[in-house]
């Protein structure tokens, strides 16, 4: 029962996370920035490490005032990512991918990797409202272990053996997210 209800409230968050990224696509549409296939160790201004925004996430004491009031005390920190395939740029350069070779890429081999150097991986959801979009959900114990499995996924020889085998030009869209003090799954 509990993992249903895990489930129902996961398939939650990444539907509101999903609705939000529409709204601001709609309201403001940008242009898609190249993606590197290997994540990039230098943050962007205004964005952590990986491409995730830049701040703290994850248990309460981690927080600033104003996020903390209603976060769990013992929350861990949860990243959605949005991968959608660049259709424009598959066939060119080194990219000769498209989504199926990025679904396989992660059946093959990406979740493994990213699970031995410590992250959960609470789900990866094909989006029914545009199928050339991936969407995956991580969990780490804080902000610090998140950058810690990324730095050790990015310098992961079995990474770059696998993204130079399914070269996918991609742009992502990652928000973090701390579960609140009574959401069922922290």
């Amino acid at each position: 029962m509990l993992k249903r209800i895990a489930a129902t409230v996961g398939t939650l968050i990444v539907g509101i996370g999903l609705g939000m990224t529409a709204t601001n696509m709609l309201a403001a549409p940008q242009q898609p920035q190249p993606q590197p296939q290997a994540p990039a160790p230098a943050p962007a201004a205004g964005r952590g490490s990986f491409g995730a925004p830049a701040g703290p996430c994850g248990p309460q004491g981690q927080l600033a005032a104003e996020f903390a009031k209603n976060v769990d005390p013992k929350s861990r920190c949860f990243e959605v990512r949005m991968y959608t395939v660049d259709k424009t740029r598959v066939g060119t350069g080194t990219f000769n991918g498209s989504i199926n070779e990025l679904h396989q890429r992660f059946r093959e081999k990406e979740v493994a990797i990213f699970q031995k150097h410590g992250a959960q991986i609470v789900g990866v959801w094909q989006h029914l409202g545009n199928p050339d979009t991936l969407v995956w959900m991580l969990a780490y114990r804080d902000r610090a272990h998140r950058e810690d499995v990324w730095a050790k996924f990015a310098a992961d020889p079995e990474w770059k053996e696998l993204s130079s085998k399914y070269s996918v030009p991609i742009t992502p869209s990652v928000f973090m997210m701390s579960a609140s003090d009574y959401s069922p799954m922290k």
